[in-house]
C-alpha cells in the first residue's frame, strides 16, 4: 500500500500527541502508588466512562466481530452481546459496592471478604494468575490482530509490528501511569470512532460492494443479517443464543465483562470521585460498547463478503501472509486496504489508537495486581511507594515482552475469544454471589478457579471431549460443552463452600460494617452481632438490589433496542426500526424514574 503525505502526518501528529501526554504527566503519576495506579481516586464519570470504552475498543475487537459475522452471521454476536447483562448489574448493583470498598484493587477484596492464610494465599495466587497468565493471553489475542493489520496493510512481518507498536505503547503506559492511559483513552476513543465510522461508510459504497441497499440484497449478506438467529436451527438457536444469554452471562469470568464486577472495569470504578461517578462511568460505558459501537465493523464484515466471500479469496489478495495467521478474521483488515489517501492514514491511527488504549489498560492494571497483591505482599511489605512505582515500570515492560512474544505464536481472535470464555466458566456465579451471602469463602473461589481451569484444560488436551461430545458418538451433545463445565464447576465450589469452615465472626462483621451488603443472605450475620451487641448496620435504607436489578432490566431494553433499532434503521426495515425506535424512550423514562428512586440508596 502506498500512504501519502496527509496519512503520515495524520500518523505523526497522533503519536506525538500520545507520547506528549505520557510525558506531561509521568511526574505527578510516580509521585506515589495511588496515583500511578488510580490517579488519587479524583476522576470523573464521563472521562472513565471513555477510557473503558476506548479500552475495549482493541484491535482484536473488529477482527473478532468479522469473524463472528462471516461464519454465524449477525446474529453471532450474541456470544458477547449477552455479557450486557453482566454490565448493567454491574452498573446498578456492584459498582457502589466496588467504590465504597476504597481498595487499590480488585483482588484487595479478598483480604477483606476473607480472612486468614487462605485469602492471602488466593489474593497473590489470582494477581500472577490474572495478572500475569490472563492478561498476557489477553494482549496477545490484541497483539495478533496488530500483526494482522500490520502485515497485510503495512507488509510487515509479525516481529516488526509486534517491536514497533509494543515499543511505544510500553513507552507511555510505563511513563504515565493510570492517568496517563485515561488521559490518551479520551483522545484514543474519538480517533478510533473516527476511523471506524468512516471506515464503514465509504467501505459499503466502494463499487465492488455497491452501497448499502446493493449490500442487503447480495446472495453472500442476505442469509447473514437476521440480528436474532434461526429458531429453526437448534444448534445455533443453543449456542448463539440460547446459551450466551441464560447461563453465559453470569457464569463466566470474561476481562471486561466480569460478573459482579472487577479487572479494569473495577479499577476504574475504584478511580472515581465517587459512588455516583463510578456508576455513570459504568453505565456510560455499556450504552456505547452495545448499543452503538459494533455497526460499523459489522457493516465492514457484512462488505468483506462481497469482495473476499472465503479465505482463499483473501489468501490470493495476500499471498505474502502466513497460512498459520489465515483466518475470516484477516477480513477486516483487508477491506481497510481499499480506503482513499487521507481516510487510509485516520484508519490507520485509529487502529493504533484501538491497539494503545487497550494494551495500555492491560498492562496498567495487570502491572497494578503485581504490585500490591504480590509484590508488596509477598516479597517487600515494608515496600516505599517509589519501590512500588518503580516495580511496576519494571512489570509493565515484562508484561509487554511476555505477551509479544505468545502473540507470535497464536492464529485467530475467536480462537482465543473461545479459550478466555471456557477458561472461566463456572467462576461468575461466586463473583455475584460473594457480595450477598455470607458463608461463600475463600475455598469456593479457590475450588471453582481450579475446577473450571483443569476442567477446561483436560477438555482440551485428552479424549475425553470426543467422548462426551462428539457429534456423532458424544454421550451429550456437542453444544453441551460449555453448561457442562458450568455445572461441574459450580457443583465442585459449592461442596468445597460447605465442607469448609465459614470465615470468622470478625471477619464477617467487619465486611458488613464497611460495604452495607444487605440482603437476606446476611441475616444470620446480623441477627447473631445484635444478639452480641455488636452494631454492624450503620443504615436504615431499604435493601437496594431489588431496586438495582429492575433497574438492570430496563436498562437491557433501553440498550438492546437502540442496538437493534439502529440495525434496523440500517438495513432499511423502516417499521421494525420505529417500534425499537419507541420502545428504547419508553424504557428510558421508566429507567431514569428507578434511577432516581434508586439515588437515595448511595451512601
Amino acid at each position: 500500500m502506498e500512504f501519502s503525505i496527509l496519512d503520515y502526518s495524520f500518523i505523526i501528529v497522533f503519536f506525538t500527541v500520545v507520547l506528549g501526554i505520557g510525558i506531561y504527566v509521568s511526574k505527578k503519576s510516580g509521585k506515589d502508588a495511588n496515583e500511578y495506579f488510580l490517579s488519587g481516586r479524583t476522576m470523573p464519570w464521563w472521562l472513565l466512562g471513555l477510557s473503558m470504552v476506548a479500552t475495549t475498543f482493541s484491535t482484536d475487537t473488529p477482527n473478532l466481530v468479522t469473524d463472528i459475522v462471516r461464519t454465524n452471521g449477525v446474529s453471532g454476536n450474541w456470544v458477547w452481546w449477552a455479557f450486557l447483562l453482566t454490565g448493567l448489574l454491574t452498573v446498578f448493583v456492584y459498582a457502589k459496592l466496588w467504590r465504597r470498598s476504597n481498595v487499590h484493587t480488585d483482588l484487595e477484596f479478598y483480604e477483606m471478604r476473607y480472612g486468614g492464610a487462605t485469602a492471602s494465599f488466593l489474593r497473590k495466587f489470582r494477581a500472577v494468575y490474572l495478572g500475569g497468565l490472563f492478561n498476557i493471553i489477553t494482549m496477545a489475542s490484541v497483539t495478533l490482530a496488530a500483526i494482522k493489520i500490520g502485515g497485510i496493510m503495512l507488509g510487515l512481518e509479525p516481529w516488526e509490528t509486534v517491536v514497533g507498536a509494543g515499543l511505544i505503547t510500553v513507552s507511555f503506559s510505563a511513563l504515565g501511569g493510570f492517568k496517563g492511559v485515561v488521559y490518551t483513552d479520551f483522545i484514543l476513543f474519538f480517533v478510533a470512532m473516527s476511523g471506524a465510522i468512516g471506515a464503514a461508510y465509504y467501505l459499503v459504497n466502494i463499487p465492488e460492494v455497491g452501497g448499502i441497499h446493493a449490500l442487503m440484497q447480495h446472495e453472500a449478506v442476505a442469509s447473514k443479517l437476521n440480528i436474532l438467529p434461526d429458531f429453526s436451527n437448534k444448534k445455533a438457536l443453543v449456542t448463539l443464543f440460547i446459551i450466551p444469554l441464560t447461563v453465559q452471562w453470569w457464569s463466566s469470568w470474561y476481562p471486561g465483562a466480569e460478573p459482579g464486577g472487577g479487572g479494569y472495569i473495577a479499577q476504574r470504578m475504584l478511580a472515581a470521585k465517587n459512588e455516583n461517578h463510578a456508576i455513570g462511568a459504568t453505565f456510560f460505558f455499556n450504552i456505547m460498547h452495545y448499543a452503538l459501537r459494533p455497526w460499523p465493523w459489522i457493516l465492514v464484515a457484512l462488505a468483506s463478503l462481497v469482495v473476499y466471500p472465503d479465505i482463499a479469496s483473501i489468501h490470493e489478495a495476500f499471498p505474502n501472509i502466513a497460512e498459520s495467521k489465515l483466518g475470516n478474521d484477516l477480513a477486516y483488515s483487508a477491506m481497510l486496504t481499499k480506503l482513499p489517501s487521507g481516510l487510509l492514514g485516520l484508519v490507520l491511527a485509529s487502529l493504533v489508537a484501538a491497539y494503545m488504549s487497550t494494551i495500555s489498560t492491560q498492562l496498567n492494571w495487570g502491572s497494578s495486581y503485581i504490585v500490591f497483591d504480590f509484590y508488596k505482599q509477598q516479597i517487600n511489605p515494608k515496600a516505599t511507594e517509589k519501590q512500588m512505582v518503580a516495580v511496576g515500570r519494571l512489570s509493565t515492560v515484562v508484561l509487554m515482552v511476555l505477551s509479544a512474544l505468545f502473540a507470535l505464536l497464536l492464529e485467530n481472535a475467536l480462537q482465543i475469544f473461545a479459550i478466555l470464555l471456557t477458561f472461566g466458566a463456572g467462576t461468575g456465579l461466586i463473583f455475584i454471589l460473594r457480595w450477598f451471602w455470607w458463608r461463600i469463602n475463600a475455598w469456593s473461589e479457590i475450588a471453582a478457579m481450579f475446577a473450571s481451569g483443569i476442567l477446561s484444560m483436560v477438555l482440551a488436551f485428552t479424549s475425553l471431549k470426543p467422548f462426551l461430545f462428539d457429534p456423532a458418538t458424544g454421550v451429550l451433545p456437542d453444544w453441551a460443552e460449555y453448561p457442562f463445565v458450568v455445572v461441574v464447576t459450580s457443583v465442585i465450589w459449592l461442596i468445597a463452600t460447605y465442607v469448609t469452615q465459614p470465615e470468622s465472626k470478625e471477619t464477617l462483621r467487619s465486611f458488613y460494617k464497611k460495604i452495607q451488603p444487605g440482603g437476606p443472605g446476611w441475616s444470620k450475620v446480623v441477627n447473631e452481632a445484635n444478639a452480641d451487641n455488636v452494631q454492624i448496620v450503620n443504615t436504615k435504607e431499604k435493601w437496594s438490589v431489588p431496586s438495582g436489578i429492575t433497574a438492570m432490566l430496563l436498562g437491557c431494553v433501553l440498550i438492546y433496542s437502540i442496538m437493534f433499532a439502529t440495525g434496523y434503521w440500517i438495513y432499511g426495515r423502516t417499521p421494525q426500526a420505529m417500534v425499537l425506535t419507541v420502545i428504547a424512550f419508553v424504557s428510558g423514562f421508566l429507567l431514569i424514574k428507578a434511577w432516581n428512586r434508586m439515588k437515595g440508596h448511595l451512601l
